[in-house]
């Protein structure tokens, strides 16, 4: 995902303050761990999470509350008509278990 310049500080502080709702949404979904990590050189965000049963986070871009959320965040990262982050699936080059 690609953050705007500029806009480190509200989207720390944007997810510092996370709606309750969406919380308990992707907990209920089977998100147990979920991290942001952002490449300041190039305010690249990549996410990674784990998921405990046969669902993805991805298929929760339905729920009116990550429609919301997705409107919120869109005047600071580039995101597609639909307010959905534009993101691009990457290719796990090494695993370790």
């Amino acid at each position: 995902m690609q953050l705007h310049p500029g806009q480190v500080e509200e989207y720390k502080k944007r997810h510092d303050e996370i709606w309750p709702e969406l919380v308990r949404l992707l907990k209920e979904s089977g998100v147990v761990d979920y991290s942001i990590f952002l490449d300041e050189e190039t305010n690249t965000l990549f996410a990674l999470q784990k998921q405990t049963g046969e669902g993805s986070s991805q298929d929760l871009g339905q729920t009116e509350i990550v429609q919301k959320w997705w409107k919120y965040m869109s005047d600071i990262m580039d995101t597609n008509p639909d307010h959905s982050p534009v993101s691009r699936p990457l290719e796990r080059v090494f695993y370790l278990p």
